[in-house]
């Protein structure tokens, strides 16, 4: 029987839940310290910026300590909970145990998937430990006095030799951005993370402590007045972060790059309606999703495949137009964390029952708050419905690679001619904005015009679709 001595530290460290992600916020714990855990077992929910994911943690054994609260940001890579596994050497100290040799580095073949919860290979993440000193203040000036060697002595190719045998300070890109914006060189900073990295908290230092300088005569300054007092019974104050972070930084992105125009149509949708509750009563959509909505993505699917163009993206480093042979549609929803677009993929290959299993499934998944982030990713249209909202219509943005998005309004009992005379109908108003750099007018014109098209008489469903 292996007892808790005869056992080794492993830790856990936040991995890459997303493509490309940063960092990310622990939502929920659901393990303490003392529990005994096993492989594949989530043991905490984190929220990134695109969504909220629980992770398992890789290996058995007895939690020894969670390295952050609840509600804490850590960057992804960082160890963020600690495990005693059995199979280290007898009377050994958990919490003295040394990390686990680094297994051999394996030449990937191709793109490696992220299995979430495990994080991403040793080799193409974590850098090696560096071998020698850690650079130090006193090493900085040694910089400083090659520097000026290069720049007017002699014995200049000597210094540069010198120089390029300093090591490079270790600093993940994101430091390296602060630093730069800050006027900070790394050089000068003592590092405080694992295997001498910098970090954020290094940087902020070394701006705050900065190294004394002769006094230099300083024109009077004025006071700086103090801020405004906070008044909590008057005002509530919301970090902005997670999901709420990365949709403000999209929405700023995409509306300050692609050039938007929006069209609007106000269309008859009695018919559509009328279909509905038809299809409601079908053997072969019988406990799905059946709604207008459901019709209407079924419309916007009709009109991209009759105009084609419709469905691309703009490709700014390649100044190309890349045109999609596929439709991932995706579907603004409103969430407890935020709005997130998650998209059905290949919908245009789906029949009726499968598009509204599909939106059932979506649904529920984004109201649960388990999108998960590959759910959210390659999107090439969008629908957002603000008509469950009461409201008539609006001007979306776009979603950042995306080409066109159409909003739905509110469906309304209103006075319509019908046949030469006033009647009442169900109307509704749609609104299609699209990139103007790719999609011309007429071409965003004749998809709005299909769509309203087919919505007023859904048997075009079948002849067009």
């Amino acid at each position: 029987m292996t007892t808790m001595t005869e056992a080794s530290v492993r830790e856990f460290k936040m991995p890459d839940v997303g493509e490309g992600l940063t960092e990310a916020e622990i939502l929920k714990w659901y393990v303490q310290p003392g529990d005994t855990v096993t492989d594949g077992q989530v043991v905490c929910e984190v929220e990134t910026a695109k969504a909220a994911v629980e992770l398992p943690i890789p290996y058995d054994g007895v939690v020894r300590e969670l390295r952050f609260a609840e509600g804490t940001t850590v960057d992804v890579g960082t160890a963020i909970i600690t495990v005693a596994v059995a199979g280290g050497a007898p009377g050994e100290e958990p919490a003295a145990a040394p990390e686990p040799e680094p297994e051999p580095e394996k030449k990937p073949e191709g793109r490696q998937p992220v299995l979430v919860g495990y994080g991403v290979a040793a080799s193409s993440t974590k850098r090696r430990p560096r071998k020698g000193p850690e650079v130090t203040v006193a090493e900085a000036a040694v910089q400083a006095s090659i520097q000026t060697e290069l720049n007017g002595h002699s014995h200049a190719p000597a210094a540069a030799e010198a120089l390029a045998e300093l090591p490079r300070p270790l600093a993940k890109p994101p430091v390296r951005k602060l630093a730069k914006d800050l006027g900070v060189d790394l050089a000068t900073v003592t590092p405080s993370g694992p295997d001498g990295v910098i970090t954020r908290e290094d940087v902020h230092a070394a701006v705050a402590t900065p190294e004394p300088t002769a006094p230099a005569p300083v024109a009077p300054v004025a006071p700086v007045a103090p801020a405004a007092p906070y008044d909590t019974a008057r005002e509530t104050r919301v970090p902005v972060k997670g999901v709420r972070k990365a949709t403000a930084a999209a929405m700023v992105g995409s509306a300050f790059t692609a050039p938007h125009v929006t069209e609007f149509v106000t269309v008859d949708v009695t018919r559509t309606m009328k279909l509905v509750e038809e299809l409601k009563q079908d053997k072969d959509l019988q406990g799905l999703r059946v709604n207008p909505l459901l019709l209407i993505a079924k419309a916007l699917l009709v009109a991209i495949r009759r105009n084609p163009d419709i469905n691309a993206s703009w490709d700014e480093a390649n100044q190309e137009i890349v045109l999609k042979h596929y439709v991932n549609l995706g579907i603004a929803a409103a969430t407890p964390r935020g709005l997130i677009v998650p998209n059905i993929k290949d919908a245009h290959a789906k029949t009726l029952p499968q598009l509204a299993e599909s939106l059932g499934e979506l649904v529920t998944t984004a109201r649960d708050g388990k999108t998960s982030p590959a759910a959210m990713q390659g999107g090439t249209v969008t629908i957002t419905n603000v008509g469950v909202f009461g409201i008539d219509t609006g001007t979306p943005i776009l979603n950042p690679g995306e080409s066109a998005i159409l909003a739905v309004g509110a469906i309304k009992l209103q006075p319509w001619v019908h046949k030469g005379k006033v009647k009442p109908r169900q109307v509704t108003t749609l609104a299609l904005s699209f990139d103007h750099r790719l999609v011309d007018g007429e071409l965003g014109s004749k998809v709005l015009a299909d769509i309203a098209a087919v919505l007023e008489q859904p048997k075009r469903l079948i002849t067009w679709g």
